[in-house]
């Protein structure tokens, strides 16, 4: 079995393509990404190391059923993880989102996802700078950094790259411990 574990939630695919695309770049230290949605708390909780994905929709909410998806997503299975243990366990948590349209809350996902892994004893990792970015107000930043790696695909689509190679180079000697 791969040592990493990629486990997103979607609205319009583009987390599951930069999950897709993350998992290229690793090879074969990771497993193919699972959407969240159609995966069970035990398959979640056999990696040690995890990379998790999520959109950050409307007034900063979690992709879910109340969100208008067909199928669960985060918000039906983030409760779970409150009586899982998660002791033992690093990931590392990247989110979309679109700093001019909702610039109240840019990628509060990653806050969110962030809040609920460390609560259940989960290491995080790859803390992503603010510099660069444009919004008022996120859920996802400590001080000058995001709690995870920030992409606005809609407006800064040509800095994904780097910026994924970079988190990437950063994430992956903790992951694989």
């Amino acid at each position: 079995m791969a040592s990493i574990g990629i486990f997103f939630g979607t609205d319009t695919g583009r987390t599951r393509l930069l999950a897709k695309q993350i998992a290229k770049k690793l090879g074969d230290a990771a497993a193919a990404p699972v959407n969240i949605g159609r995966t069970t708390l035990a398959d979640f909780l056999a990696y040690d190391a995890l990379i998790l994905g999520s959109p950050t929709l409307g007034e900063g909410e979690l992709p879910g059923l109340s969100t208008g998806l067909t199928q669960a997503s985060w918000e039906e299975f983030l409760p779970q993880l409150a009586a899982a243990d998660l002791r033992g366990k690093t990931i590392a948590i990247y989110g979309l989102g679109d700093q001019k349209k909702y610039p109240d809350e840019f990628v509060d996902a990653i806050g969110i996802i962030h809040d609920a892994v460390v609560a259940a004893g989960a290491t995080v990792v790859g803390r992503w700078p603010t510099a660069g970015y444009e919004f008022k107000a996120s859920q996802a930043v400590d001080g000058d950094d995001f709690l995870g790696l920030a992409i606005d695909q809609i407006n800064q689509p040509l800095l994904t790259e780097e910026r994924l190679d970079t988190w990437l180079a950063q994430i992956t000697p903790a992951l694989l411990r």
